[in-house]
C-alpha cells in the first residue's frame, strides 16, 4: 500500500501508547511526574516506535479519582508542570513524528470546579441548568452504579438548594448537563484551545455517559464535535471508550461515513482475547472477530490488553468470567466490583516470557490500531495494596534503582516490589537484552508498521487444522498477511489453505528468517513450538516483502 495513501488517515495503523504524566518520569525531583520528566523520555518513545501519545488527565484536580475530578479545563496541574511545559513537550513528540492526544473528560467535574459552585450556590444561578439538577431522585436502578463498592445511589442532596444533582460515577463528580447548548459550545472551546495548542486529537471517556438527553440524540452531538474538530484540523480523532455490545457500539461510529467517534476500543474481543488465553485455546476470540461488524472506511477499530482502568469481563458469561478470575486473578484482592481484575497482564501470565511474547503478537496482528499501556513494553506488574483500580497505575520502571525521580517517590500509588521490581524489571536492562520483552515488543511494532494490511485490510480467521492454533489473514490491494499463534502450552500441527493467491508462491517468515513454499491449492503445513508465534507475508519466489506488500501501484 501506498505511504502516500495511508498516511492520510494517520490513525488507522497507528501505535497509541497510553500514558500518566505523573507516573511516568520526574523532571524536577519532588518525587512526582511531570511534563519535563516526561521530555526527556521521549527518545524511548521514538525508539519503541510509539506514533502516538495519549496522555491521561493532567488538568488541575483535588487528586480524588487520579485526575478524572476536574477543576479547570484549560490549565495544567501546577504539580505536572506549566502550559509552557506542556508545549515544550508536544513540540519535542512532533519533531520525533510522535502525535499526542489527550483524555477528554467532560461527562462531569469535580464538585470544586468553579462552574459547580457557582451552580450549586442557587437556584437561580446562570450556571444552574449545566449541571443536572432534579426536586426528587429518580428511581434507583443499581446496575446503574458504577463503583458499587463506594457509591448506593446516582443522585445526592445538595443541602444548600434542597436538590438533588445527579452523578454517574462518585458523587463528587457532577455530571455536566450536554443537553445545554452553552454547556456544548463550552465544551467545543476546550477541544479547540487544545488543538490550538498542538494536540491532535482527544480520547473520549465513558461515551455511553457524555450524553444527558439531547434533542436529536447522542450521535448529533458526537458528529458536531467531529464535525468541529475537522475544520479546525482535518487530522484530529476521537477515540471512544465505548464498552458495549457490537451492535450499539458500532452506532457511535456515526451514519456509515464514521462521522463520530473516528476509532473505537475492541472491548468485545479484549474480553475473549483474555478467555482464550485462560483457556489456551482462541475459539473465544476467533468467534468475536468473526462476529465484528465493518468499521467505516473512515473510521477504526482501537485493540487493546487493557487499559489503566479494571480489566473488565463484564461482557463475558458469569462462567466465563469465572474462568477468566480463577487462571488470573483467584484472589478476592485481585478482584473488582466482581466483573474485572486489577492486575497488570505479566504477573496474570506469571512473569511467562513465551506467553508474554505471544500476547503481544497477537495484538499487533489483530485487525486493527494497537493501544498500550504504559510499561506493557517491559512487563511492568501492580501494586496490589493500592486501592481499587489504582493498582495499576504505578510508577514507571527507568532502571535498577527504579530510575523514576532522583528524590523520594510521591506517586498517588508506591513503586511496584518482588519480582517485578524495578531490580528485575526495567528499561535501561532490557535495551541491553535482545531477548527482552522490551526487544520483542519493538520489534513487533517495527512489523506491524510494515504491514499496513493489519490495520487497513479485509480480514479472514482461518481454519489451521489445530484448535489451539488461532490463524487469520488480512488482504488489502494486493497484498497479503498471515498470522499464525499457538495458544497451548504443547507444539501444534498447523495446515492452511489460503485461497486466491498466486502461482508460484511461498510465505516469508517476518518474525525470524526463511521462508516456507506453498503447495498446490494454497496449501502450506508447518509445526509450531508451544506458544508460537508466526507472521508471514505472501511473496512470489525471491521477491522482498516490500515489494509484495505494494502491489497494484
Amino acid at each position: 500500500m501506498r505511504l502516500t495513501y495511508t498516511g492520510d488517515l494517520w490513525w488507522k495503523n497507528a501505535v497509541v501508547y497510553c500514558l500518566d504524566v505523573e507516573t511516568y518520569k520526574d523532571g524536577n525531583g519532588d518525587g512526582i511526574g511531570d511534563f519535563r520528566g516526561l521530555t526527556q523520555q521521549i527518545d524511548h518513545l521514538d525508539r519503541l516506535g510509539v506514533t502516538c501519545i495519549w496522555l491521561m488527565p493532567f488538568f488541575p484536580t483535588p487528586g480524588r479519582d487520579d485526575g478524572y475530578d476536574i477543576t479547570d479545563y484549560y490549565s495544567v496541574d501546577p504539580r505536572l508542570g506549566t502550559l509552557g511545559d506542556f508545549v515544550e513537550f508536544v513540540r519535542t513528540a512532533r519533531d520525533r513524528g510522535i502525535r499526542v492526544i489527550a483524555d477528554l473528560v467532560v461527562n462531569h467535574t469535580s464538585d470544586e470546579h468553579p462552574w459547580f459552585k457557582e451552580s450549586r450556590s442557587s437556584r437561580d444561578s446562570a450556571k444552574r441548568d449545566w449541571y443536572v439538577w432534579r426536586d426528587e431522585p429518580e428511581p434507583f436502578d443499581p446496575k446503574a452504579i458504577v463503583f458499587p463498592d463506594e457509591e448506593d445511589s446516582l443522585w445526592e442532596l445538595d443541602e444548600g438548594t434542597g436538590q438533588y444533582y445527579y452523578h454517574s460515577f462518585y458523587r463528587f463528580q457532577p455530571d455536566l448537563n450536554t443537553a445545554n447548548p452553552e454547556v456544548r459550545d463550552e465544551i467545543a472551546r476546550i477541544l479547540g484551545f487544545w488543538m490550538e495548542l498542538g494536540l491532535s486529537g482527544f480520547r473520549v471517556d465513558a461515551v455511553p455517559f457524555l450524553i444527558e438527553d439531547i434533542d436529536g440524540g447522542p450521535h448529533e452531538f458526537l458528529a458536531d464535535l467531529r464535525a468541529f474538530m475537522n475544520r479546525r484540523d482535518g487530522t484530529s480523532i476521537l477515540l471512544g471508550e465505548v464498552n458495549l455490545p457490537y451492535p450499539e457500539l458500532t452506532e457511535y461510529f456515526g451514519d456509515g461515513n464514521g462521522d463520530e467517534v473516528t476509532m473505537c476500543f475492541d472491548f468485545v474481543a479484549m474480553q475473549r482475547f483474555h478467555l482464550s488465553m485462560a483457556r489456551k485455546n482462541p475459539k473465544a476470540l476467533a468467534e468475536a472477530l468473526r462476529e465484528r461488524p465493518k468499521a467505516p472506511d473512515d473510521a477504526q477499530w482501537a485493540m487493546f490488553m487493557r487499559n489503566h482502568d479494571e480489566l473488565t469481563l463484564d461482557k463475558l458469561t458469569e462462567a466465563e468470567k469465572h474462568e477468566v478470575f480463577d487462571a488470573f486473578g483467584p484472589d478476592k484482592d485481585m478482584q473488582l466490583f466482581d466483573r474485572g481484575l486489577r492486575r497488570r497482564v505479566p504477573p496474570m501470565l506469571g512473569g511467562d516470557l513465551s506467553r508474554l511474547k505471544l500476547a503481544y503478537s497477537v495484538l499487533f496482528s489483530l485487525p486493527g490500531t494497537p493501544v498500550l499501556f504504559y510499561g506493557e513494553e517491559i512487563g511492568l506488574g501492580e501494586n496490589l495494596e493500592a486501592k481499587g483500580r489504582m493498582a495499576v497505575r504505578v510508577p514507571m520502571q527507568w532502571a535498577p534503582s527504579g530510575g523514576f525521580s532522583r528524590g523520594e517517590v510521591r506517586t498517588p500509588v508506591p513503586p511496584v516490589t518482588g519480582e517485578f521490581g524495578p531490580r528485575h524489571v526495567n528499561v535501561e536492562d532490557q535495551r541491553r537484552d535482545p531477548d527482552s520483552l522490551l526487544h520483542w515488543v519493538t520489534m513487533l511494532i517495527e512489523r506491524y508498521r510494515e504491514c499496513p494490511e493489519l490495520a487497513w485490510g479485509d480480514y479472514d480467521v482461518l481454519d489451521a487444522g489445530d484448535e489451539a492454533v488461532l490463524a487469520h489473514r488480512a488482504d488489502a490491494e494486493g497484498g497479503t498477511v498471515v498470522a499464525v499463534h499457538n495458544f497451548a502450552d504443547r507444539e501444534a500441527e498447523v495446515e492452511l489453505v489460503l485461497e486466491g493467491l498466486g502461482d508460484p508462491c511461498v510465505l516469508v517468515d517476518l518474525l525470524v528468517d526463511g521462508t516456507l513454499d506453498v503447495g498446490p491449492g494454497g496449501r502450506a503445513g508447518f509445526t509450531m513450538g508451544p506458544y508460537g508465534c508466526r507472521w508471514f507475508r505472501v511473496a512470489e519466489p525471491d521477491e522482498f516483502p516490500e515489494d509484495a506488500s505494494a502491489k497494484g501501484h
